[in-house]
């Protein structure tokens, strides 16, 4: 079997490695990838947004299945393009992909679908939006509707810091073109987990609940980034959770893409929010795996990934997909001045003597001209551990962070925290 892999980031490498333990004899490529990937696949010096020179690459060698992990190059297009080629892919069409690439997009199917989420207002021009804000409760989230690498939404806890951050997205073009539309929506309080659909448009089996960390700094304080660590499974996410998630929120959302003419066939993402009386509302939609989440979710798998990819790619019902025992863990590394302004370069030292069920995979890395592993990005590498426990698997993960060095380098000691006081609790 021939397979490749779009994308150059962590959740790749997991992807690739995950595709690689399944499929001991496959024949797997990646475009770009990254040094962790060169491990267990062929890289291809191809930009994930080159389309033109992807599509020439699957054909001329003869892949038989494409699955794509970022969201931009589905957002322009990608797997269409493939499928025109007669081409095998896991992935949304450019259409289906706007459930990410427009947060108003989502607004909107999300109220036709009767489906809970924050309520909120869609905005293109400063003088609304800041009147919008000005007569809104607070706390407030102010988003960037279009792409902007996990790092669009902003919580407000004032109308003044709301305005403020209107003004930088509108008035400033702070996110570029992903900030021209602005959404100003109310803040939803509870806890949130990712929930990963499979799904051929119709039918819908899941991935293990995650929880993500998306702040900088430790107790979730500081600013919003791609991501600081991630740990599965949710104790929160109980089986009739998830099948509340599939039946109010999945089927409509769903359905809602199919009367409209684009039907959805890949990895639907949920950010749920959990409120105190366990009640659902979505936070956002993504059209593919989250980053660091993946890095957490298919370890855990016993199989059934590369079955369930294959099948959603030729249209069918995807197969369950058994999960092991036991729990993950990511650790994220970053780079010193994640998110606004990150330091490239440093030399990275990793060790040799991890112990077992421990594993890094690569998110921001290169190799210089002396083959030497070097920070290529703001989240650079992610410490991942499996284990039999929760508590294991954050010892095991936190303690492999610590044992890479690279100048610089900055990772939370407490990814799980909400767990281990639940588990404290019950305990």
């Amino acid at each position: 079997m021939r397979i490749l892999v779009v994308g150059g980031g962590g959740r790749e490498h997991a992807i690739c490695w995950t595709l690689r333990r399944e499929n001991p004899d496959a024949d797997i490529h990646c475009a770009p990838g990254n040094p962790g990937t060169a491990l267990v696949a062929h890289n291809l010096p191809i930009p994930s947004e080159d389309i033109d020179r992807i599509a020439d690459a699957a054909d001329m060698l003869g892949i038989d299945l494409t699955i794509v992990g970022p969201e931009i190059p589905l957002a322009l297009g990608l797997a269409d393009r493939l499928r025109a080629e007669g081409r095998a892919v896991m992935g949304p069409s450019a259409a289906g992909a706007q459930i990410e690439a427009s947060k108003a997009f989502a607004k909107e199917i999300m109220a036709a679908a009767g489906v809970p989420t924050a309520s909120s207002g869609t905005f293109t021009d400063l003088p609304s939006a800041l009147t919008y804000v000005d007569q809104h409760a607070e706390p407030l989230v102010v988003k960037a509707s279009g792409l902007a690498a996990g790092k669009g939404a902003v919580v407000c806890g004032t109308r003044k810091e709301a305005a403020q951050t209107v003004r930088a997205m509108l008035g400033d073009g702070a996110f570029g073109e992903a900030g021209r539309v602005v959404v100003v929506e109310s803040f939803l309080e509870g806890e949130e987990i990712s929930l990963f659909g499979l799904t051929n448009g119709t039918a819908v089996e899941f991935l293990p609940a995650a929880q993500d960390h998306k702040r900088l700094l430790e107790g979730d304080q500081g600013p919003n980034t791609g991501g600081m660590g991630a740990y599965s499974p949710v104790a929160l996410a109980t089986p009739d959770l998830i099948e509340r998630a599939r039946q109010e929120i999945y089927f409509p959302v769903l359905a809602e893409l199919r009367r409209r003419g684009t039907p959805f066939s890949g990895v639907l993402y949920a950010g749920l929010m959990v409120d105190r009386a366990g009640a659902l509302s979505v936070v956002e939609f993504n059209c593919r795996l989250g980053d660091p989440e993946a890095q957490v979710v298919l370890p855990l798998l016993q199989g059934g990934f590369t079955d369930a990819s294959g099948r959603i790619a030729d249209g069918q019902s995807p197969n369950s997909l058994p999960t092991g025992p036991g729990a993950a863990v990511t650790t994220v590394l970053a780079a010193k001045g994640y998110p606004d302004r990150p330091e490239r370069g440093a030399p990275i030292a990793l060790p040799t003597d991890l112990p077992p069920g421990v594993m890094v995979f690569h998110a921001g890395t290169n190799r210089d001209d002396s083959n030497r592993l070097r920070v290529a990005g703001g989240r650079v590498l992610n410490v991942t551990a499996v284990a039999s426990s929760f508590s294991e698997a954050q010892r095991l993960s936190r303690e492999g962070a610590e044992q890479i060095e690279f100048e610089g380098k900055f990772f939370r000691r407490d990814i799980g925290w909400r767990e281990a006081s639940r588990l404290a609790t019950v305990s």
